[in-house]
């Protein structure tokens, strides 16, 4: 262009033609100012402005996007009175609509006199450019009736509008149309129809597509890379991308992008690495898309270090680049970094959107952090945001999991739109604060709306029939699960294990565990927990042996689930040794869950104190779990001494923990110290405590009945308590003699055994 313009200094006489051409140059190699520059010489050399040489500049407007300039050009038009002429106007709805101003684009358009397919394309692509996809559609429709040849830039538009609306019906018939019109073979149409069926989540087609593309561009690779990435398909995204370097074509921003999304969904770190080194080597690795890419990547790989590196090396962040890194750290479970980061924000006067918003919100929902998601509230209400069902929904999750059910209630009916996630975090939300049939009254309101749950919904609802032992209900879900051929994932069919185990059809639980067409982690745990809770210890050691015969890595539950198992088979020594193997064989650290139920295991083998060391030793404190699963034991084997240690720890973590008192006044009462015994009596009277009743319910026909100890508020009564009579009479005949511990109750101190023994029956 240098050379172009010192022959152009050098010419003795410059006509229109000559200017114009010089515009055009330095508007076809980027340097749109110096177009602007030359274009104003050309003013004051008085040279007469024809209408291409408005319609370059106004070109050069679209690509500075400066509406003053265009507007000052469409004035110049005017005044030359070639603003009608179909070459300068056409170029003036494309700046207009570059611009962002459709509708003077569309007043343009039909005040002009005469058309043709460069301003018919125009206008349709000023429609798609502002997202007014349906209009850019109709606009289409009518310049076919009015007979005006389709062009390639026309078929890419409306193939544009199709991919935003996901209308794979309407792409599809313009696909038939570029075909009758021999546009097929075109490269720019068949990439465009190609990204049309990517985008419509139609890869088999896009596929098929791009295999019978004779000629194939780095645009049509990138349509296929970054659809298979967009539709989860990593591995084959990856396979194309090697491909696309085979072909010599190179690469671009796109196409790393799309090539390290494709990563990030396989969590492919080492493939990552690999691909930000061909970044850094061709130097988009300071492309911003590029980087914002790797930063998820990243994230996602959980290469949280990585990931800081590439972010603090940008020199340019965008919105993107600053919710890339704040979800890496969420992720990463990096809780007060994410809020940080946050922070630094704001201060860097980023606005937020409402994926920043969904990240720390999701942050402190995890946390149970709520004055912090309490703060983020407010803000999104500054913004304008609290009615955007994005943000309304991870809000409805943060309130769900920090206890505040009612106040996610609120916020799911005032959100724009109620969607499937924000049910599911009130449902879970119910089911987190163990109200289940709360829980179960949303899912059924849920479908009385017609809202159609997903598969995250149907494995919660299993979660409540697990815990309330509704098997029915829990019966009718799983057949609608296979009706909606669900059965497959990975993450319902452990839920059904889990379900039948917990309400007491464990042939069923082994029947989905045996046909679960994958197993994974979680489905292993299932069912080693369900065989556990059975009491059927060695079976759940034969399952743990199994999975690790299928290189199934265990997690902490695993070992949870194994242990337990041990406890209830009193298997003291191996129970020993799969905790002590977890670090080497496993490379798990134990939890204080994993000591609890050591605890409990030497508890239960009468190794008491040896439970009172490791409770001393361990690295954490002990919580009321392990006191009173100790307490317990003392209680078992008459150990006073360890069982007053345990009983004041626990006492001092709950001080209205009525159940401390009972277990040690059974304590005190077997070893003959009634002192003790009536000092407990005395405590909790003047505390106020009293022993919460028993409470056990059964599902029959469709109904749950709860019963209480000692109430007599059922219907049937009479009929229970009568039949309870007789079985309380042939207890007795056959020699059973109730236990007389310690209890609260005013009516156990009238000594009255056989009412005694009711209740406990």
């Amino acid at each position: 262009m240098a050379a172009a313009e010192a022959l152009f200094r050098l010419m003795p006489e410059k006509d229109v033609v000559s200017w114009n051409s010089v515009v055009s140059g330095f508007l076809q190699n980027g340097d749109s100012w110096k177009a602007v520059g030359v274009f104003m010489e050309m003013r004051g050399a008085g040279v007469a402005l024809d209408y291409t040489t408005l319609a370059i500049v106004s070109k050069v407007c679209s690509c500075l996007e400066d509406l003053n300039l265009g507007i000052q050009i469409h004035g110049l038009a005017v005044r030359l009175g070639v603003h009608e002429n179909v070459v300068a106007a056409s170029a003036l709805i494309n700046m207009y609509a570059k611009c962002e101003k459709l509708d003077r684009s569309l007043q343009l358009f039909a005040e002009m006199p005469e058309r043709n397919w460069v301003s018919w394309s125009a206008v349709i692509a000023g429609c798609v450019q502002n997202n007014q996809l349906i209009e850019g559609l109709e606009i289409y429709r009518e310049m076919l009736r009015a007979g005006c040849g389709v062009s390639q830039s026309t078929y890419a538009s409306v193939f544009r509008s199709c991919a935003g609306l996901s209308a794979l019906g309407i792409g599809t018939q313009l696909h038939g149309h570029t075909l009758k019109s021999d546009f097929g073979a075109d490269i720019v149409v068949a990439t465009a129809t190609l990204d049309m069926y990517a985008r419509c989540d139609n890869m088999e087609h896009a596929r098929k597509l791009f295999n019978s593309m004779r000629d194939r561009s780095l645009q049509s690779y990138n349509a296929i890379i970054v659809g298979y990435a967009r539709s989860g398909q990593g591995f084959e995204a990856l396979h194309l991308f090697r491909n696309l370097q085979k072909s010599g074509q190179g690469f671009d921003e796109i196409s790393l992008s799309g090539a390290l999304s494709a990563c990030a969904i396989i969590k492919g770190l080492f493939e990552g690495l690999q691909i930000h080194s061909l970044a850094i080597k061709s130097t988009l690795n300071n492309n911003i898309c590029v980087a914002n890419a790797l930063l998820d990547m990243y994230g996602k790989c959980r290469a949280l270090s990585e990931a800081c590196c590439v972010f603090e090396e940008m020199t340019i962040r965008d919105a993107v680049s600053w919710n890339a890194i704040i979800a890496a750290h969420e992720q990463n479970d990096n809780v007060e970094e994410t809020l940080m980061l946050f922070a630094s924000m704001l201060r860097s006067k980023m606005e937020p959107d409402e994926f920043t918003y969904g990240s720390v919100l999701k942050a402190c929902a995890g946390n149970q952090a709520l004055s912090c998601g309490m703060e983020i509230h407010n803000r999104v209400i500054k913004s304008g945001m609290g009615l955007n069902w994005f943000v309304g929904s991870a809000l409805v999750d943060m309130y769900s999991k920090c206890g505040m059910i009612e106040v996610a209630e609120k916020i799911h009916f005032r959100t724009e739109e109620q969607t499937m996630v924000s049910w599911n975090a009130i449902i879970s939300g119910f089911v987190m604060q163990k109200q289940s049939e709360d829980a179960q009254r949303y899912f059924s309101w849920m479908l009385e709306i017609g809202v159609e749950p997903d598969s995250f919904t149907y494995a919660t609802v299993l979660d409540t029939c697990a815990n309330l032992a509704t098997v029915g209900l829990g019966k009718q879900i799983h057949a609608q699960i296979l009706k909606l051929e669900l059965q497959a994932d990975a993450y319902i069919c452990s839920t059904l294990v889990d379900m039948y185990s917990k309400c007491g059809n464990l042939k069923d639980s082994q029947l989905m565990f045996e046909k679960a067409p994958k197993r994974d982690f979680v489905t292993w745990n299932a069912m080693i927990c369900g065989y556990a809770h059975h009491g059927l210890g060695d079976d759940a050691l034969k399952v743990f042996e199994r999975m690790q015969l299928e290189n199934v890595k265990p997690n902490h539950a695993t070992i949870v689930s194994v242990l337990r198992a041990c406890a209830h088979m009193g298997l003291a020594e191996e129970g020993l040794r799969y905790f002590h193997s977890m670090q080497p064989a496993y490379g798990l650290d134990p939890h204080l869950e994993h000591y609890s139920c050591m605890v409990d295991i030497l508890g239960r083998s009468g190794q008491v104190d040896d439970a009172l060391k490791l409770i001393y030793d361990m690295p954490f404190e002990a919580d009321a779990v392990i006191w009173r699963s100790l307490l317990s034991a003392c209680c078992d084997h008459g150990n006073v001494e360890i069982a007053e240690v345990a009983a004041n720890s626990l006492l001092q973590l709950e001080p209205e923990d009525s159940s401390a008192y009972i277990l040690l006044s059974n304590i005190y009462a077997n070893a003959g110290l009634w002192n003790e015994v009536s000092e407990m009596r005395k405590v909790m009277k003047s505390n106020k405590l009293r022993k919460e009743p028993g409470c056990s319910w059964i599902e029959v026909k469709d109904e749950v009945h709860t019963f209480l100890v000692g109430e007599r508020a059922h219907p049937k009564s009479r009929e229970i308590y009568r039949k309870l009579d007789l079985l309380i009479n042939e207890m007795k005949g056959s020699g059973y003699v109730p236990v007389a511990n310690f209890l609260l109750d005013e009516e156990a101190e009238e000594n009255q055994s056989e009412e005694e023994l009711r209740m406990n029956v």
